[in-house]
């Protein structure tokens, strides 16, 4: 019966959030990078600090702080601020936030992880009618009502796309 015993339950559940945080500081050193890369490394740029406090918020080490913009000013893989729209279940508007040094490689895995939770990928401006930008992100302007159904699948959608390491940020207009 292996599997049963105290430090097997222990090292899963260390396993489990390990993963999750890992996930978050691989998207915080990429939009750190990114941010330092147009800072050229300015510490005190509005939006690197911003990046940088956001990270340490989610108890993001220093040392990877440091290292993500030690990357970007010395050089390496140019990343690139992508915003892709989309409809999920029930009509609601999807805006999603990518981070990618691959543009090619981020659509087909946006558009698949929409196919497959009941979304699909619309043209720029298709759903972005619905939102407004505000200096602390993007607001919906107009609301979609869903029924608890496809509450459910937009949970799980929204959960798959945040799983992926290149989304920084998926925005909906649902009520």
């Amino acid at each position: 019966m292996s599997g049963h015993n105290k430090w097997s339950q222990i090292k899963e559940k260390k396993g489990k959030s390990d993963a999750k945080r890992s996930q978050i500081f691989s998207k915080y050193a990429k939009l750190i990078s990114n941010e330092a890369r147009a800072a050229k490394g300015n510490k005190d740029a509005p939006m690197l600090r911003s990046a940088i406090e956001r990270a340490r918020k989610e108890n993001m080490p220093n040392e990877n702080i440091e290292r993500a913009i030690k990357k970007a000013t010395e050089g390496g893989g140019a990343l690139e601020a992508i915003m892709y729209e989309g409809y999920g279940p029930g009509g609601v508007a999807l805006l999603i936030e990518v981070l990618t040094d691959s543009k090619n490689r981020s659509a087909g895995e946006i558009k698949h992880l929409l196919a497959e939770n009941g979304g699909n990928l619309a043209s720029p401006g298709a759903a972005v009618w619905s939102f407004e930008k505000t200096p602390e992100g993007w607001k919906a302007t107009t609301t979609t009502p869903l029924e608890d159904a496809d509450i459910e699948k937009l949970e799980k959608l929204v959960e798959a796309l945040e799983g992926n390491e290149d989304v920084q940020e998926v925005i909906t207009n649902a009520e």
